[in-house]
């Protein structure tokens, strides 16, 4: 695909298949597929790649894809384009679902929305009832102590990522770490798309289980609640980091844990684009405190969409500071960064190492 070599080979052999398969689709029934890829975007709400198998999807269609449902809004091509409709063979990125559908969902036009919304509930309830399990509570640190000593069989995971295709992986590689270990299991409770919310807390409560967010943080909500119900709430950024720590925990080999210790977190309430300085922030600092050499974090809807940048000026009023706590106003420029939004969410952040136990 990036060179370009037996791409025309490829075509041609798929073309010769088809042919031969007698493949066919009827562009006037309505339209059936599958879902390639789905995300939530802060701006547009639930977006997912579909390809259209059969029939022909368009721009006001109600869909039912999944535990998701909705009717389609916008339909955009693979080059950014607008559409009023997509025919066979045509892969689309639709806007409207109200829930991010999983990658290899079958998608189907149906005739009534009332009748799509209850099926889609139905889906929900059945993938919450087998969500639902109870297992003595741990955490990654005890879990070497509680295998050997009989109280545990099985690690029970909540995983929260920024996007499906990245779900998939981070699922695929949970798998194959299961099979790898026979002291304990590796089960998935639940996972998803987007931010780490108060009910995911309230699932791993209940179920004693880990929450694992990569690429995504618990809102402010969520965060208070795994505080006072003692859930463990892990985040990444790169799936390897993972992966390997569930292994070592496994193994009883966890090192030296480089942990994050949140500072203070600010809110964007207005932008100001200045000439020759960049875009500043105004802000208002509602927990903690945000230093002037801490690490920054900008979080929108949940999801991580810049992260370990540093402050170029941080200022009250007309004064250059060293930090600002919280209940006051403020005003900062992110050194190389200046796609802020109102309503971002500006973590301040430092790491520590912190030796670990079994």
């Amino acid at each position: 695909a990036v060179t370009g070599e037996g791409v025309d080979d490829l075509v041609e052999l798929l073309s010769l298949e088809a042919e031969l398969l007698e493949l066919r689709a009827d562009p006037s029934a309505p339209a059936s597929g599958w879902v390639i890829e789905a995300r939530r975007d802060p701006n547009r709400g639930v977006l997912a790649s579909l390809l259209v198998r059969d029939g022909t999807l368009r721009v006001g269609d109600v869909v039912l894809c999944g535990p998701a449902y909705g009717r389609v809004r916008s339909l955009v091509d693979d080059r950014g384009r607008t559409m009023e409709q997509a025919g066979p063979s045509t892969p689309v990125e639709v806007a409207g679902l109200d829930e991010v559908p999983d990658a290899g969902d079958r998608f189907f036009v149906v005739d009534d929305l009332s009748r799509a919304k209850q099926v889609a509930e139905d889906r929900r309830q059945r993938q919450r009832a087998a969500g639902l399990a109870a297992a003595p509570r741990t955490s990654l640190e005890g879990l070497l102590s509680r295998i050997e000593s009989g109280e545990m069989s099985a690690l029970r995971l909540i995983v929260k990522t920024d996007v499906q295709g990245s779900l998939e992986a981070l699922l695929g590689s949970l798998a194959s770490l299961d099979k790898e270990t026979e002291e304990v299991r590796v089960e998935v409770l639940h996972s998803g798309v987007g931010g780490i919310t108060e009910g995911d807390v309230l699932l791993a409560e209940a179920s004693n289980a880990i929450v694992l967010g990569f690429r995504v943080v618990p809102d402010q909500r969520a965060r208070t609640v795994a505080e006072r119900a003692g859930v463990e709430v892990r985040t990444y950024r790169v799936i390897y980091h993972l992966i390997e720590e569930l292994r070592q925990a496994v193994r009883g080999m966890l090192a030296p844990e480089v942990k994050e210790e949140v500072l203070g977190r600010a809110e964007v309430r207005e932008v100001f684009r200045i000439s020759r300085v960049g875009t500043v922030a105004g802000c208002i600092v509602t927990e903690g405190a945000v230093a002037r050499n801490a690490k920054i974090r900008i979080v929108r809807d949940g999801v991580v969409v810049e992260d370990e940048r540093q402050l170029e000026s941080l200022r009250r009023f007309k004064d250059d500071v060293r930090e600002v706590r919280a209940g006051l106003e403020c005003g900062l420029k992110i050194a190389g960064y200046d796609d802020i939004k109102v309503g971002d969410q500006i973590e301040a952040y430092q790491t520590v190492e912190v030796a670990r136990t079994v």
